[in-house]
């Protein structure tokens, strides 16, 4: 494709978009079961306009934008309240990945700063976080050390405090992870960090700005944030549970102290004194004005009306799926995450009979399962979501499930031995999304 000749005029512009965007996932019908999390239209009209207020508007100068800083300053003063951070210092960044990031960053560099590292830096890593730290790792020359799972798909805190060494810069714990949707023993790993004077990071990217809601309502929370001793950092994404525009999320550290290892200086180029907090440099204005927007209009009373809707919508679905003959939930959720697997059925021609009805699931490996995060959406489609999965589970049982390959191939790549060949496959596969399509 080459760029227009000439301009395509506004309205023929947005009809053509409009139309592209009828082929995707219908988030606002409750039918998509990650990405996306959707508080209905009023919360969404807020962020749109709040964004589009501050659309060329650009963070990385909060000199010629004081506004931005103090929104960002704002949330992040929020969040520490949330979190029980009486000194915690943080930052807004593009999203959890990014939050991860400089969570990694900063243990690095403290740990190279403040102790005599003999061989790489490592981090002790469960191996249901999120492959965010993968990524950091790899990017920063950080050596993961993996720890397995307990049969309740928790970290075993005992392994991960055997594996911490000289050179271990950072401990791990998630809250929840996503796979199965279970918070970590924050507690013992962090216990096991402070013996050594380790950094011990929370990523609480996916349950962040649920979890302390939850906790008010009653629901069973495990600790998880600054209240417990030796958690130095936690990430929480606004554009998740907070229902912010994507692209916002939070790291926060205890102290400033700890903070300042996440920066980066540089004050001999031409173009002046150059300073930048986190990985990005041009920061969008419209997230960090819409996370602003969004946690002054809901206000504490209208995420617990949120959390309350979620956190029933979560047990009607557990329930209902734990009932359907020949599925298991895997583990003991603690939040609005789970999965679900079967020791009869091929969970993946399910999923793919539940697409062709219209639902989207994520699928899981090692155990081979189907993921669900649940959002206010779901309340009203909760009974039918049952209905198909009862009935698909049926058709399966019976044979009438054809296989088109999908489940097929996405079984094979689970077991193939050799990890190297999936990672071929999965590099293949994005080389192929720069193409435009026929």
């Amino acid at each position: 494709m080459k760029l227009p000749e000439s301009g395509t005029p506004r309205e023929a512009l947005l009809a053509r978009m409009r139309e592209l965007r009828g082929k995707d996932a219908d988030w606002r019908g409750g039918r998509t079961f990650s990405l996306v999390y959707y508080a209905g239209d009023e919360v969404l009209d807020v962020i749109g306009d709040a964004y589009r207020m501050f659309l060329s508007e650009n963070g990385l100068s909060p000199g010629a934008f004081p506004s931005l800083q103090r929104f960002e300053a704002e949330v992040l003063s929020m969040a520490a309240d949330l979190f029980h951070g009486a000194t915690a210092r943080g930052n807004l960044t593009s999203g959890g990945t990014e939050s991860i990031l400089m969570a990694v960053k900063t243990a690095r560099d403290h740990a190279r700063a403040t102790r005599k590292l003999s061989g790489p830096a490592e981090m002790v890593l469960p191996i249901s976080a999120h492959p965010a730290f993968e990524k950091a790792a790899h990017y920063l020359d950080v050596k993961v050390v993996h720890i397995p799972l307990r049969e309740d798909f928790r970290v075993d805190p005992e392994l991960a405090r055997r594996a911490i060494t000289e050179n271990t810069v950072l401990v791990v714990g998630s809250a929840p992870a996503y796979p199965h949707g279970v918070i970590d023993p924050i507690p013992e790993l962090a216990r096991a960090a402070s013996e050594r004077g380790v950094l011990m990071h929370v990523d609480a990217c996916l349950g962040g700005y649920l979890l302390p809601f939850a906790e008010k309502l009653g629901h069973p929370v495990p600790p998880f944030d600054f209240r417990v001793p030796g958690v130095t950092s936690i990430s929480a994404d606004l554009h998740k549970y907070a229902y912010a525009a994507k692209g916002a999320s939070t790291v926060l550290y205890r102290d400033e102290a700890l903070r300042r290892f996440q920066y980066f200086t540089y004050s001999d180029w031409p173009g002046g004194l150059y300073g930048s907090p986190t990985m990005t440099g041009t920061r969008p204005g419209g997230a960090i004005a819409a996370a602003w927007a969004v946690m002054n209009h809901l206000g504490q009373e209208g995420y617990l009306r949120l959390a309350k809707g979620v956190l029933a919508t979560t047990k009607k679905l557990i329930e209902g799926v734990a009932a359907i003959p020949g599925l298991r939930i895997l583990g003991s959720p603690d939040l609005t995450i789970f999965a679900f697997s079967s020791d009869t059925l091929n969970v993946y021609l399910l999923a793919d009979e539940m697409t062709r009805l219209g639902w989207h699931m994520d699928r899981q490996q090692r155990p081979p399962s189907l993921h669900l995060m649940i959002t206010p959406a779901h309340a009203a489609v909760a009974d039918r979501f049952l209905a198909d999965l009862a009935a698909s589970v049926e058709r399966l049982g019976k044979g009438e499930v054809a296989d088109d390959g999908t489940a097929a191939l996405y079984g094979m790549m689970g077991t193939v031995p050799d990890r190297s060949r999936v990672g071929d496959f999965i590099l293949q596969f994005m080389e192929n999304l720069d193409r435009v399509p026929s």
